[in-house]
């Protein structure tokens, strides 16, 4: 079988990726609206936070002039830890726009999560605020939001730095098979990989509204939300007000969005929320989503109330989306879609070989090296990388079988990773902190679905002799020193844990059932 890699057109030698994404819209459509920040939904349209292409542009390299007012150097790593604000997206697009790299952490991380990817990144500056402050190593520099505004007010801006399209640009952690947190570290050529997604998945026009049920602190918020829109000269709705199901069709209503992007089951509230079905979505072309499986009930269920379609794309953080429905790929219920065009994917063996398998048949996903969507590696981790390259194919963990006709059917993940609400999430992190408890002798946690395409972690524990079973201790222990997306919702204790005859956990037999 010949492979002939990524078809599509190389990115420039000189690159950067808010430049491509900002600074292009800012020079062909300046009076344009790039963001509206909704805070209260039933409030006058006024009252929503407004930024033209214009103004976007001279706030990210104004942003861009503080930060390299710092000392810091090209290259250099910033971590975002800041609440649900504009300024996040400032600070993401300004420090890749000053040539440094964006290193985007979620507010639900706790403290020492975050000085876990502090210290593993080896960032030189952190952007806090007070409800998520914590203390620093010594030179590591603080960025508080009062100096952000102190620099958007202020007179200086930065040229875009345009560096080789291979450059770092942003660095996102992910969960590893390992129980640590991987960092995943993308080029600036990243933006010009997204590029295949805009026709064949998010079917962006000039003027389109993409409203996105992400925070700004999401990596699917900063792709799918800001990059994609902005890239395509289209209006990016960003809501951070007090969340209820319903909000996401008032938002609609009131803002006259042409896209909804969400996780399958905001799309499963929203049409379970009470005024779903008197509001006018007429603005509404059709809803994208990602990062959980679509079930064909919540697909039927949507077209059914809306008479619109939902488009599913299936990705990961090395690559984002790549395979997809979309405007021009119809929907076919069970699956994702197909390879994007330009894409280079194959189904490779599950256990070793670089040979693509003939159609039909089940393996590993894989897309070709050339893609310059994907990531330029792991940082500092040779040995995570080494695992899922082979010859010039990325690997990732999805099984899945690829028809004659191109689409996709997903069959389940090789590794144990987990996936609540569209989080991917390691067993083995949730396990060793909970393994800290004092009551508990053994654990095993894994992902169980409750109801049709809806999963939640669930902890399987052994308790210490002597010990009391107190499954609210041991959640609130997990609260403690765990993000909420990787917490248990339920404890389940048993007499023992199902392992081979070697010792090794068979995590696959965890069940909720007797």
């Amino acid at each position: 079988m010949a492979v002939l890699g990524y078809t599509g057109e190389p990115a420039p030698s000189g690159f950067n990726l808010t430049a491509h994404v900002v600074g292009r819209a800012a020079a062909s459509h300046p009076d344009r609206t790039a963001l509206l920040v909704v805070t209260d939904a039933a409030a006058p349209r006024e009252q929503a936070e407004h930024w033209s292409f214009a103004e976007l542009d001279e706030a990210v390299r104004r942003v861009a002039a503080g930060l390299r007012g710092l000392g810091l150097e090209r290259g250099d790593r910033v971590m975002i830890r800041l609440g649900n604000t504009s300024d996040y997206a400032l600070l993401h697009f300004g420090a890749i726009a000053a040539g440094l790299v964006s290193l985007p952490s979620s507010a639900q991380l706790t403290a020492p999560e975050a000085r876990f990817l502090l210290a593993d990144s080896g960032a030189r500056a952190i952007a806090v605020d007070g409800a998520l402050d914590l203390e620093l190593p010594t030179g590591v520099q603080r960025i508080t939001p009062r100096e952000v505004a102190r620099w958007r007010a202020g007179a200086g801006t930065a040229a875009y730095a345009m560096t080789p399209a291979d450059d770092p640009a942003f660095l996102v952690y992910t969960s590893g098979t390992t129980g640590r947190p991987k960092g995943v570290l993308h080029a600036q050529r990243s933006a010009w990989g997204r590029r295949p997604m805009y026709a064949a998945w998010l079917g962006l026009r000039e003027g389109d509204r993409l409203l996105h049920a992400g925070a700004f602190n999401w990596t699917y918020t900063l792709g799918v939300g800001l990059t994609d829109p902005w890239a395509n000269a289209a209006t990016a709705l960003i809501y951070n007000g007090p969340r209820d199901p319903g909000v996401w069709a008032r938002l609609v209503e009131a803002y006259r969005a042409t896209i909804f992007a969400a996780v399958p089951g905001i799309y499963r509230q929203l049409l379970a929320s009470p005024g779903f079905a008197t509001a006018d979505l007429a603005s509404l072309r059709y809803g994208v989503t990602a990062g959980e499986a679509l079930a064909p009930r919540l697909l039927e269920e949507w077209r059914a109330r809306t008479g619109l379609e939902l488009y599913e794309a299936l990705g990961m953080s090395e690559i984002s989306t790549f395979i997809s429905s979309g405007p021009r790929t119809p929907v076919r219920e069970g699956s994702p879609g197909r390879a994007q065009p330009g894409r280079c994917v194959a189904v490779l063996p599950a256990e070793s070989g670089t040979d693509p398998l003939p159609p039909g048949e089940v393996g590993l996903l894989a897309v070709h090296e050339s893609d310059p969507g994907l990531m330029l590696g792991y940082w500092n981790r040779p040995e995570e990388e080494a695992a899922v390259r082979r010859g010039p194919w990325f690997v990732g963990g999805d099984l899945v079988s690829i028809g004659t006709d191109g689409y996709v059917t997903f069959r389940g993940r090789a590794d144990d990773l987990m996936n609540p609400l569209g989080y991917r999430v390691s067993p083995v992190e949730v396990e060793q902190c909970l393994a800290g408890h004092p009551s508990v002798a053994d654990v095993a946690v894994t992902d169980v679905e409750v109801r049709p395409g809806v999963r939640i972690v669930v902890a399987f524990v052994v308790a210490r002799a002597g010990a009391g079973r107190d499954s609210a201790a041991l959640l609130s222990y997990a609260a403690h020193h765990l993000a909420a997306y990787k917490c248990p919702r339920e404890v389940v204790w048993v007499e023992a844990l199902p392992r081979t005859a070697n010792g090794k956990l068979r995590r696959r037999a965890l069940s909720l059932r007797p």
